[in-house]
Order: C-alpha cells, then sequence, then structure tokens
C-alpha cells in the first residue's frame, strides 16, 4: 500500500525503512508522506524474521518490583530500544526451578539471546544454555563460549563501607547480612569480617544480624539486636533497603542517627539520598550493570567480544554516618 501511494517499488519503501541505500530525495519524500498518510508502522517482528532474528532479548530478572533490579532493567532497556531491540522481563523469584521455567518460556518466544541477573541457576546450567543462544549473567564470574558475565566487587564494597566506620572510631559495628544464599550477601559479609579483622579487633557473631535484603528484615534484625543488648556505635546492612529498616528500628527505640548510631547502607539506591537523614552507602552502579550487561549481549549478537568490565565500588558519605557518640 505504500509503495502503490508513493509511485515506487515495495524493495525501494523497504530500502528507505531500514536506511539501507541512499535513494532520490523525490521518492524518499513521496514514501514518508505516505508513511504517514496511512499511519504505517513498520513490524521489527517481521522485519527480524527476515534477517533470521526476533529482535528481541529476555531478560531474567528476579523480581520486577524490586528497587536495586528496576533500575538495572531501565538500564537495560535503554541500551537495548537504542538499538533496535525489545526486552522481554520475567522473575525468577530466586528459585532455579522457576528461573529454567522464564528461560524455557522465552526461548520459546525465539528471543535472540538471554540476561540472567544474579539468580540460583547453577554455571553449569547457564553455560548449557549459552550452547543454544548468547546468554549474559550479573553477580558472578564465570567463562563460556557465547557467555559473558559481569560481577561487581561486593567483597571490596563492604570492606571499604566497613572501613569507613572503622575511620570514624567505631569499634563494635553491627553488621546485618542478607540471605545467605546469595553469593553477594556471603561476599559481603566475608568484606566486613575481613575490614574487622585488619583493623585488629576480633570478629564477633553476636553483632551479625541476618535478613533477607527487604526494609521488614532490616527493621526486625535491629529489634533483635537491641534486644540482645550487645553494645554497639554503628550498623553496617548489607543493602539499603535493610538500612531503611534499620533507621525506623532505632527511631522508635528512640536512637537517632547518627548521633547515637550510625548506619551504612550497600547499593546506593536513588532513594538514599532522600532518607532521613541521607543513607551513606556503597555505590553499586545498577543502571550502568544494566547497560553494560545488554550492551555485551548486542556485542555477543553482532559477534564482537563484548566489554564486561564492572565499575569499582565506592562509599558514598552522607549524613547517616559520624563520629561515635562517646567521640562527637
Amino acid at each position: 500500500m505504500v509503495a502503490k501511494a508513493a509511485g515506487v517499488s515495495p524493495s525501494t519503501v523497504s530500502r528507505i525503512l531500514n536506511g539501507t541505500a541512499a535513494v532520490h530525495e523525490g521518492k524518499q519524500r513521496a514514501v514518508d508522506e505516505a508513511v504517514k498518510r496511512l499511519g504505517f508502522v513498520p513490524n521489527p517482528m517481521a522485519r527480524g524474521l527476515a534477517g533470521g532474528r526476533t529482535l528481541s532479548v529476555g531478560v531474567v530478572t528476579q523480581a520486577i518490583d524490586s528497587p536495586f533490579y528496576g533500575v538495572a532493567l531501565r538500564g537495560i532497556e535503554e541500551a537495548l530500544d537504542a538499538a533496535g531491540y525489545s526486552p522481554l522481563f520475567v522473575s525468577g523469584h530466586w528459585s532455579a526451578a522457576e528461573e529454567a521455567r522464564c528461560i524455557a518460556v522465552l526461548r520459546s518466544r525465539r528471543v535472540d539471546g538471554i540476561i540472567v541477573l544474579t539468580g540460583r541457576l547453577s554455571d553449569s546450567a547457564l553455560a548449557g544454555y549459552a550452547k543454544a543462544l548468547p546468554v549474559v549473567v550479573t553477580g558472578r564470574t564465570l567463562s563460556a563460549p557465547q557467555l559473558v558475565s559481569l560481577d561487581f566487587d561486593n567483597f571490596e564494597g563492604a570492606r571499604l563501607a566497613t572501613h569507613h566506620l572503622l575511620a570514624l572510631g567505631h569499634r563494635r559495628i553491627a553488621f546485618i547480612s542478607g540471605d545467605v544464599a546469595h553469593p553477594d550477601a556471603v561476599d559481603r559479609l566475608r568484606g566486613y569480617r575481613a575490614a574487622v579483622e585488619a583493623a585488629g579487633l576480633r570478629y564477633d557473631p553476636a553483632l551479625v544480624i541476618s535478613g533477607l535484603f527487604t526494609e521488614e528484615s532490616g527493621l526486625l534484625a535491629v529489634n533483635r539486636l537491641l534486644d540482645s543488648r550487645q553494645p554497639f556505635s554503628a550498623i553496617f546492612a548489607a543493602n539499603d533497603q535493610m538500612a531503611f529498616g534499620a533507621c525506623l528500628g532505632l527511631h522508635r527505640r528512640g536512637l537517632r542517627v547518627p548521633h547515637d548510631v550510625s548506619v551504612v547502607g550497600f547499593d546506593d539506591l536513588p532513594t538514599s539520598r532522600y532518607a532521613v537523614p541521607p543513607l551513606t552507602t556503597v555505590h553499586h552502579p545498577a543502571h550502568e550493570v544494566g547497560r553494560l550487561a545488554a550492551n555485551a549481549m548486542l556485542a555477543l549478537l553482532r559477534g564482537d567480544m563484548p566489554d564486561s568490565a564492572v565499575p569499582v565500588p565506592r562509599v558514598l558519605v552522607r549524613e547517616s554516618s559520624g563520629l561515635p557518640a562517646a567521640a562527637a
């Protein structure tokens, strides 16, 4: 219809819409006007299938509503959209079986590649999927054909956060850990312990309270910590969400942050700078990791060598951390 209205051949319309060849200005104008008049919208699925691709990438996240993963998904979406690809998002809910089901669904949709944000699938399972189509995975270090991994240094980030509190003079630093089934939670606990012991202090398991990476678990962890009557002057939470819950728990018990207890988080969620007080935290570049994951996938699809370098962690000092009460 566009070709007939513009008075040109269908192949000319195709070349103009795809930008694959220069054509006479008059023909270009005629096609543009016909497209506008007819309300024609190119079908990316049909165009992709003609080239052997669907121009879609499957993305397995763990929770669509997660503040952290939401930022990463936006980075993926922006990078893919700029390249003419569409993401298909599914949630694995931290279950290897559910993630495998999600990948089966994505493969049935004939996606060109799959991005997995952390997750519980084994390295061998991911390497197996990569035999059939390109795979990019975050949150781990893994090497296999057609597979790229992007791993943030959680150990170093936690070490830096704990060192920040030690440098302020804190010696009794409580740690709210994440779910130990998550590799990043284990690495952050190791970083905390390494910094404490490097300062010549004894690692005290009584100061380590388990959490589940949620605000509620941070609140409950602080209540358990206070009820235990263990002395402490600072809290390092393994993510910002637990730090937010911890701050609420301290407030409800009449303790001020940072005057009575300093609090440091991890992730640098967009809301952390607007907390009361603004939260000192480890910058975990979720948006950048998402963008890098998408660009790595696009490189694999082009047959290029992807860039798998992830920015190093750094502590962003805000108003939730300060000198111990006795030294202030």
